[in-house]
């Protein structure tokens, strides 16, 4: 059991120590919470700014629903930063749920969003808890510009490119590979999922802003097609994303049919430790702290229906920085007022699009967005 209202789990990593240095920002109290006493006391002191002025304290578990359980029981607020999600996070929910506290991750996994709303989201809308996957970069900032885009009624299909300057970190690797290789991507269609082409490769996309097409992948066909599934607004999502890095990723599709094959004929579990060795092979050590300059971030959503269109770009920068001060934004919401939705729910969709695009502009992520009405 802790004292502290906020628990961050898997803070020692590189998400998780951002997502404590804006709690610190909000003077929130939060436990800095993981599988190592020892590594969580290194990253805290070494990774995470003013780190001496927070009110924080250090919890080693064990990764378990009972062990969870018990420390969970007093908080208001889980921050999970601990994935592949679709592997780890079960327990994570299900302590959660068991606790009385609020779920909140950073997950790309669409499969992953897919079984919290089949196994999980009626049990937390019983209990007046927020089940808040995706609250993340790539996710949220997208969905941001998605939803100033339906701001113009009438308008029932989303075209969404989220693209960003950086790598990966070892986690987002690893999920990355490991979502690729044992889950079906989704786009929706007619309100109904339709799945991506597995073979389809690499996409050519116009990124607003530059003359140079972009190459873009499915990611697992990320979180927008589950939040817009039930919004009597929408019938058709597509989501595509990458990185600027085009040598980065012209070689994701050959990373990924090789680990596929090289794993096909495993067991479960076997496969899933030998995809998790290859994504260590493609990125083992901590990205740097990002740089303004170079993680820019664009996120841009065409939104259009019979007669009419609308176009919402977001430029921003620091990636991993904005994922971190959304997590600790949400946290944050929650300890002074109950969430605008229970159960499952996007961050957009608990704690309003434009709260969250203010937040983001308060500390310098992104700039105004850029929209053009065309009806």
């Amino acid at each position: 059991m802790t004292t502290k209202p906020v628990i961050v789990y898997g803070a020692s990593g590189y998400t998780g120590r951002l997502v404590c240095e804006y709690l610190r920002e909000y003077n929130i109290p939060f436990a800095a919470v993981g599988r190592s006493q020892e590594k969580l006391e290194a990253s805290m002191k070494s990774n995470v700014p003013g780190i001496e002025t927070a009110d924080y304290e250090i919890v080693a578990t064990e990764h378990s629903v009972e062990a969870l359980t018990e420390l969970f029981t007093g908080a208001s607020v889980v921050c999970n930063m601990v994935g592949p999600f679709a592997t780890y996070g079960h327990e994570v929910v299900q302590a959660c749920l068991a606790a009385g506290v609020h779920y909140l991750d950073t997950t790309g996994e669409q499969d992953w969003l897919i079984t919290l709303d089949e196994r999980y989201g009626a049990d937390f809308a019983a209990k007046g808890l927020l089940l808040s996957p995706g609250l993340a970069q790539m996710y949220t900032t997208g969905e941001i510009a998605a939803q100033i885009s339906l701001e113009t009624p009438g308008l029932d299909t989303l075209d969404i490119a989220v693209f960003w300057g950086g790598s990966p970190t070892i986690a987002s690797t690893q999920t990355i590979l490991v979502n690729a290789a044992m889950s079906k991507a989704y786009y929706l269609e007619q309100n109904n999922y339709a799945e991506w082409d597995p073979e389809a490769g690499l996409y050519n996309l116009a990124i607003p802003g530059q003359h140079e097409l972009a190459l873009a992948l499915p990611w697992g066909g990320t979180s927008h097609p589950v939040w817009f599934r039930k919004d009597p607004r929408v019938a058709n999502v597509k989501a595509l994303g990458g990185v600027f890095n085009k040598p980065l990723m012209e070689g994701v599709p050959q990373i990924v049919a090789g680990a596929l094959e090289a794993t096909k004929d495993l067991p479960p579990e076997e496969r899933l430790a030998a995809l998790q060795a290859t994504a260590a092979t493609v990125m083992n050590e901590m990205p740097p702290r990002e740089y303004t300059r170079i993680n820019r971030t664009v996120d841009s959503v065409h939104a259009t229906g019979p007669l009419g269109r609308s176009h919402t770009v977001l430029y921003g920068n620091s990636n991993y920085k904005q994922t971190g001060l959304l997590q600790a934004f949400g946290a944050y919401s929650l300890l002074q007022k109950a969430p605008n939705a229970t159960g499952l729910a996007s961050g957009c969709q608990a704690f309003g699009h434009r709260e969250l695009l203010g937040v983001l502009r308060s500390f310098g992520l992104v700039q105004k967005p850029i929209v053009t009405i065309e009806d």
